[in-house]
């Protein structure tokens, strides 16, 4: 019940992670690149049902991240296993908005951007995870 607790725990820090890198994301796409960048204006989204339900969705996934990262990296120092969980989750997200963006014949440019972003989110929640271990607030998953 404890590596239970323990997994709850780092999902709450790698969904409040990402829901944050989500806000400022999207703040970032509205105040910056949509407006000095004519080809990103797809970007800009107002505050919305839609947007509210990409929240959702983003804050589920760190959540899953969380969980999940605590398991990969166990009580190693292997800087690999921490740069495989954060591109697997990256990688996975973002190459599916890139393959949306060439499906729906479309520029591109603001899937890649998004896609980046989704790198940049469990990254984000990776350095929140590793931080919260390091203060002991989650403890790693032991592998014994």
């Amino acid at each position: 019940m404890a590596e239970r607790i323990e997994s709850f725990k780092a999902g709450i820090v790698g969904g409040l992670s990402v829901c944050l890198a989500f806000a400022i994301a999207n703040l970032l796409n509205t105040l910056v690149l949509a407006k000095y960048f004519q080809i990103l204006a797809s970007l800009h989204s107002d505050i919305n049902w839609h947007l509210w339900g990409s929240l959702a969705v983003a804050t589920f996934i760190g959540f899953l991240f969380g969980v999940t990262y605590r398991y990969i990296i166990r009580s190693d120092r292997n800087p690999q296993l921490k740069t495989g969980g954060v591109l697997a989750f990256g990688l996975v997200r973002g190459l599916t908005q890139i393959e949306l963006g060439w499906n729906s014949n479309s520029i591109i440019w603001p899937f890649l951007v998004l896609a980046a972003e989704s790198l940049l989110w469990f990254m984000l929640a990776a350095i929140a995870l590793d931080i919260a271990i390091q203060f002991r607030w989650v403890k790693p998953f032991s592998s014994i």
